[in-house]
């Protein structure tokens, strides 16, 4: 259990307040069970101290005002909207025979012993906290889950969690799930699209059409096929001016 000092204060106005503030304290109540609230001050450092710790709200601390130790439950924090810095806290007085409503952290511990999650299982945590109703000296810090010998399919339940005597959820009537062991998840990579294949296809189709049709364009008349009209006159007029040539000649 954390212990911390605080001292009584006597500052009705806001500019007192904020004095205190500067002074690198931070204003506080104390309330609950049959006393009267006590406005209190406490260390700035002490408060960012229990602030590091884990499970701030549901661990049960013992506060000394001046001198007179009491056991108080942290309830309220204020922090400031610009420097974010803890300007306001407020303490639950712990009163033996009472019960107090409290939402308790999950630990998981064991990971590595799971062998669920050795083959590639996933610990899907359905609740990271369990609001319990419970006796005010008997609050659990934290609710252990315990993931030894779990395989893939594996569900955890409220049923499967010892819990501290007296103490119970406040879901009662049926054993609501804290967490499961699942089967990894198989990610398949997208398929191309059917219209940007039908756009490729036709595309290779064009292109060699295109090709064809040039290679015909260039190619010589087969044997047998008659030349076209324009290649006969030319060829005829070679052979009337190879004639010509020979008549000179004689």
């Amino acid at each position: 259990m954390n212990s911390i000092d605080a001292s009584l204060r006597t500052t009705p106005t806001r500019g007192a307040i904020n004095s205190l503030r500067k002074d690198g304290l931070v204003p506080g109540i104390i309330y609950g069970g049959k006393e009267k609230n006590q406005n209190i001050s406490v260390s700035k450092k002490q408060v960012r101290f229990l602030l590091e710790k884990e499970n701030f709200l549901s661990n049960v601390i013992s506060l000394k005002v001046d001198g007179k130790e009491q056991n108080v439950l942290p309830r309220d924090i204020t922090f400031d909207t610009v420097s974010d810095e803890p300007i306001h806290v407020d303490f639950l007085r712990i009163v033996k025979g009472s019960k107090i409503i409290l939402e308790i952290p999950v630990k998981f511990i064991n990971n590595d012993k799971s062998p669920g999650l050795k083959r590639g299982g996933v610990l899907n945590i359905v609740r990271r906290k369990v609001e319990l109703r419970c006796p005010t000296e008997n609050i659990p810090s934290e609710l252990i889950v315990d993931l030894d010998d779990l395989d893939i399919g594996a569900s955890i339940k409220i049923s499967s969690i010892k819990l501290p005597e007296n103490v119970t959820p406040t879901i009662q009537g049926r054993d609501f799930v804290i967490a499961t062991v699942a089967a990894p998840t198989i990610v398949k990579e997208p398929e191309k699209p059917e219209e940007a294949t039908a756009e490729g296809a036709e595309g290779a189709a064009e292109g060699t059409a295109e090709e064809g049709t040039a290679e015909a364009a260039g190619e010589k008349p087969a044997e047998g096929e008659k030349p076209k009209e324009g290649e006969k006159k030319v060829k005829e007029g070679d052979k009337k001016e190879d004639k010509k040539a020979s008549t000179e000649k004689k």
